[in-house]
């Protein structure tokens, strides 16, 4: 008898969802994590009295998380004490123009109009449209698998109203916003938002162009930071019997006949089971975990052609002062044409950015116990290479660290740079270390349109018998709510097949 029914590689939303709900369902379930924390990407860490949060910083479109938690007998509510964020972000553009945009519509027009009138008009045409689109995915598109075209048909047979929106699949973010706004201003607004999922809004795909309306349907931070998440996720899981270890890294899976046996740990100790649920990099589990000699030519070369996501860089900082900011999230932002360029000229060239643009989160603005008495933790997100030209990150991030917090000061946060007392920075080259992220990929694969749905790797595994994948790897890709879903259809499968 194999020692586990399931084990699961990786203690991701990913993971932790496909383990609690099989443990839920009375599979005898081991959920190995290679680090001490567990969430990878949505975790939070402790520095002198300081919390912050790795790479996540709220949570929004929360349907799939609500369903997970209801499949393990309770609710998300109960579970997590939600912190509503309104407004929900406040923009900085590159002109020094501020804008800050409410949660409610009206809201959101009224901003928009001070600076065009009719884009604050066509912001409503917008939000009909992405939110119809939005409305039509609830109804399984990011919940079920999709692991050939058999299975994207029956998508769309269950959810017709999705055909309604045939140009988003075949369009580019940066598409979407030229369509319904002429103001390059209101356009910069939401510009920033494509890197949510790793690309500049030329490659992004249309259909994340919902997240520029998103917001509208509501924006939390976990009271206790990001990880009180996957926290939950665990909690629910080991009250159903799930096992988890941290501190174990799985260094093989173990396969013969094209068939998972078990898993090798680091300190060489075997552990059989019946299936196994990955939820790590698709290209380390497949290239390094499984081998190459187990998978078909085509299979190895389908697995080499996908590219890493975009690295990050966190710069954490606690100050000893109430930050001059207006919401839990500023954006600083930057004309599209600015970010596309980034891309193409300074992050694939290994250069880091002449002006920067990324994403100030104020997490103690939502929960003021992150940080002592009168003081505050921000999270900075810049988008940045992994591997420097004529350099590396280990020489340049005290530097990075130093000029990044001289540019927060003068852009977005007067005073930051005179009361700093904690300063971190996370580099590419960190996620990589920590997390084990290949490139320090923190979507998993690029979400471009030659990367998605039936093109991602497959949920069930076509190449080994008992595997099966969650996380930002596979379908619907990357971000809090995606994985965790993910890990639903990845049980629901091990039930279906095993």
């Amino acid at each position: 008898m194999p020692d586990y029914d399931v084990i699961v590689i990786g203690a991701g939303g990913g993971g932790l969802s496909s383990g609690a709900i099989l443990a839920k369902e009375g599979r005898k379930v081991l959920v190995l994590e290679q680090s001490d924390l567990i969430g990878g990407c949505c975790s939070t860490f402790e520095r002198e009295g300081y919390e912050f949060d790795v790479g996540a910083s709220i949570v929004e479109v929360i349907g799939s998380i609500e369903n997970v938690f209801e499949r393990l007998g309770t609710t998300f509510q109960k579970e997590v004490d939600l912190v509503t964020c309104d407004p929900v972000y406040s923009c900085v553009l590159r002109d020094g123009t501020k804008v800050t945009v409410p949660h409610s519509m009206e809201g959101t027009v009224e901003a928009l109009s001070r600076i065009s009138e009719q884009d604050g008009k066509n912001y409503r045409n917008f939000a009909d449209y992405t939110g119809g689109f939005l409305a039509e995915t609830q109804k399984g598109f990011f919940s079920s698998a999709l692991n050939g075209l058999g299975d994207f048909l029956r998508v769309f047979r269950a959810s017709p109203g999705l055909l309604n929106y045939q140009d988003l699949f075949t369009s580019s973010y940066q598409d979407v916003l030229r369509k319904y706004f002429k103001s390059a201003q209101v356009q910069e607004t939401m510009s920033f938002q494509s890197w949510y999922v790793g690309l500049p809004p030329e490659l992004a795909p249309g259909v994340f162009s919902i997240l520029g309306y998103t917001e509208h349907e509501g924006v939390w931070y976990p009271r206790g930071g990001m990880v009180a998440i996957p926290q939950a996720l665990a909690s629910c899981g080991e009250r159903h019997g799930m096992e988890l270890r941290t501190g174990s890294r799985v260094r093989k899976v173990l396969v013969r006949d094209r068939r998972v046996q078990g898993v090798v740990l680091d300190d060489g100790s075997e552990i059989t089971t019946r299936a196994v649920v990955s939820n790590i990099n698709a290209k380390t589990l497949y290239l390094d975990l499984i081998g190459e000699e187990h998978l078909h030519p085509l299979a190895r070369y389908g697995i080499k052609s996908y590219s890493p996501s975009v690295s990050a860089i966190m710069v954490c900082l606690g100050v000893d002062y109430e930050p001059p900011l207006d919401a839990h999230h500023t954006i600083i932002t930057a004309p599209y044409e600015e970010m596309n360029d980034y891309w193409w000229n300074r992050l694939q060239k290994g250069l880091l950015p002449k002006e920067q643009f990324g994403l100030v989160c104020w997490a103690t603005k939502s929960d003021p116990s992150l940080a002592p008495e009168g003081c505050h933790a921000i999270n900075v997100i810049l988008m940045g290479p992994h591997a420097l030209s004529g350099t590396d990150w280990d020489r340049e991030k005290e530097r990075f660290l130093e000029d990044s917090i001289e540019y927060l000061t003068r852009k977005a946060v007067p005073g930051l740079s005179d009361h700093v007392k904690v300063a971190e920075i996370i580099t590419p080259l960190d996620y990589e270390r920590r997390l084990l992220h290949p490139g320090g990929a923190i979507y998993g694969l690029q979400q471009d349109l030659s990367a998605q749905t039936v093109l991602r790797p497959r949920s069930k595994s076509k190449s080994i018998a008992g595997l099966y994948l969650a996380g930002a790897s596979t379908h619907p890709g990357g971000g809090v709510p995606t994985t965790i879903g993910s890990g639903m259809v990845a049980a629901d499968l091990v039930n279906k097949y095993e």
